[in-house]
């Protein structure tokens, strides 16, 4: 792949896509690229660099001296790209390769991996290593407040990646993280997810130990001790192994724990630190990012200072706006466990507020009934549970589809109060007719939800 100059992007404008191409351009390929959909701030981002970009998809998008072309995960066979490629003989890699030739090979490579926390823990410690200028290269699935963007490549000697276990594209049904040669891995936890592609936990539990495998003896992987799946996983690694968490048994414990408003305070190692965030699960974060730190060489007080300063994320417990004493908070959770994670973390944030959870179930998983009884449970420890309409039901079979009345009861049978909704007016209708001053609506979704954050702050004006 090294001799080959010119490489053609199908499915440019994602977020990492879009970044590997900006930066094969800055080393002196010949880039162009095309997506379905071109707009700012990548579209602008990519023309600033000098690319050439195509909107929609077509056959003569590739020009004819195009050497590689790299086929993003969201493109499948019918694709007209995709096809002329195949007809045309031409040589594709995914992204992931990519990424493995030309920006990990040779590095030191920090992969965060795990259904939960994959995106805060890569952010936070991208940022320690950034803040002990370390110049680290980048990438990660959502927008890091203190980082600027999402992915960035640099010449330093050390990466970190959020380690995706969803497949790599279509022709390589292998998880994403498995190409990233990494030489530190963390596992914040393993549980069933992405219901299009894996049939099971075991199956899921099979890659995560393939990547495991694939840690070379001078690395490390870190390990939630607290969780018997990531145990199980670790079970016989060939790695050096070592287990972080809160109980007596993990080798590296958090303790002395103390969560104030804006804050969580706690022990590592006996070693103490502050992160600006609440919840058990961001402090379980935090140790993670702390421990890879160490092992990449920085000291405590490097680490702290990075801590300390950390930003968050955009659409990880941001608020929206605060009309008439009611806060509107925008959360990506999309999971029961991320659900009922979010919602723990809002209560301690929020102790004397009455919390509504406004949920989008839009991920393959989250349609699907595999999480009837469990999403009831976690949307019931809210005060208020708003479920909305499922989009694109076409796709999922009827006997395998979420059912939502049954959802609205089973929250009002766990003690809760549900409704599901049609609409985004419907939903806003709801609030208004029985929020109060003081109350915290939270709301939980891995899309746009029509707009709702901003709509709702102006209704209830």
């Amino acid at each position: 792949m090294s001799q080959k100059t010119r490489f053609h992007f199908t499915g440019i404008c994602g977020t990492a896509m879009g970044a590997v191409a900006a930066a094969m351009k800055q080393r002196g390929f010949t880039v162009t690229g095309s997506d379905a959909n071109v707009y700012p701030p990548m579209s602008d981002f990519l023309r600033g660099q000098g690319i050439t970009l195509t909107e929609g998809y077509r056959e003569e998008n590739i020009p004819a001296d195009t050497d590689v072309v790299i086929i993003g995960n969201a493109i499948s066979r019918g694709n007209p790209e995709a096809e002329a490629t195949l007809d045309r003989k031409l040589l594709y890699h995914s992204l992931p390769e990519v990424l493995k030739e030309f920006f990990l090979r040779g590095k030191r490579n920090f992969v965060v991996s795990g259904t939960h926390g994959k995106t805060t823990t890569s952010s936070m410690l991208a940022w320690i290593f950034r803040h002990a200028g370390r110049d680290p290269g980048f990438m990660i699935g959502g927008l890091p407040k203190n980082l600027g963007c999402g992915a960035h490549f640099t010449d330093s000697d050390i990466n970190v990646l959020e380690g995706d276990e969803y497949d790599t594209a279509f022709f390589d049904k292998r998880s994403k993280f498995l190409h990233y040669l990494p030489e530190c891995v963390i596992v914040n936890n393993v549980e069933f997810d992405h219901a299009d592609i894996y049939g099971s936990l075991d199956e899921i539990k099979l890659t995560f130990r393939r990547l495991l495998n694939i840690v070379p003896r001078g690395g490390r992987a870190y390990i939630n001790g607290d969780e018997p799946n990531c145990l199980d996983v670790a079970t016989g690694a060939p790695c050096p192994v070592t287990t972080v968490g809160f109980g007596e048994n993990c080798t590296l414990r958090i303790e002395n724990l103390v969560y104030e408003t804006e804050c969580s305070r706690f022990t590592l190692g006996g070693v103490a630190y502050m992160v600006p965030m609440t919840g058990d699960f961001n402090v379980r974060n935090a140790a993670m990012a702390i421990a890879a730190a160490t092992f990449a060489g920085l000291s405590a007080d490097e680490i702290r200072g990075g801590l300390e300063s950390f930003d968050g994320i955009a659409r990880r417990q941001e608020l929206r706006g605060e009309v008439n004493g009611i806060k509107v908070i925008d959360d990506f959770a999309h999971h029961p466990t991320a659900i009922r994670l979010a919602v723990q973390s809002l209560r301690q944030r929020h102790p004397d507020s009455r919390l509504w959870v406004l949920f989008e179930p839009r991920s393959n998983t989250t349609r699907r009934a595999v999480f009837q009884t469990e999403l009831a449970e976690a949307l019931a420890a809210a005060d208020f549970a708003v479920v909305a309409a499922m989009t694109d039901l076409h796709k999922i079979p009827e006997h395998d589809r979420l059912n939502p009345d049954q959802l609205s009861a089973d929250i009002a049978r766990l003690g809760g109060t549900g409704w599901y909704l049609p609409d985004v007016e419907s939903i806003i209708a709801k609030v208004k007719e029985t929020v109060q001053p003081g109350d915290v609506i939270a709301v939980l979704s891995n899309g746009g939800f029509d707009g709702i954050h901003q709509k709702l702050l102006t209704a209830l004006a």
